[in-house]
């Protein structure tokens, strides 16, 4: 094999590991609160915990019952860029929930997913 082939082979090789380090730089949820499919006590807080930091400006959560109403919440990102904290005007009623998070990675990558939980 010739100089000029190996050199090439070896910017492919660091070109392809450069795309796959940076696909993997993902946030992904790795917490929440209350956790996916739990019963809880009546709470006011939710949470959503990542692995990476998410940008405030396009990152927050909503809360549906179990009718499909929208309950208000006020979405907050924690100092540290990781956790999307959700607070209820009034503590949840007995019934499901389903929370719809949004987040945006640092890295610009947009995500969304959604978890539920119940209130006994």
């Amino acid at each position: 094999m010739s100089s000029r082939k190996f050199l090439s082979l070896i910017g492919a090789a660091g070109a392809l590991l450069m795309v796959a380090t940076q696909a993997d730089a993902h946030a992904r949820v790795v917490a929440s609160t209350p956790a996916a499919s739990a019963t809880v006590a009546s709470t006011r807080a939710i949470t959503v915990t990542f692995s990476d930091r998410v940008a405030p400006a396009f990152s927050g959560l909503d809360v549906v019952n179990a009718a499909g109403t929208m309950v208000a919440v006020t979405s907050t990102v924690s100092d540290d860029g990781k956790t999307i904290a959700g607070r209820t005007a009034r503590a949840l009623a007995a019934g499901a929930y389903t929370v719809n998070w949004r987040a945006a990675s640092t890295d610009g990558h947009r995500m969304t997913g959604n978890f539920t939980f119940t209130v006994r």
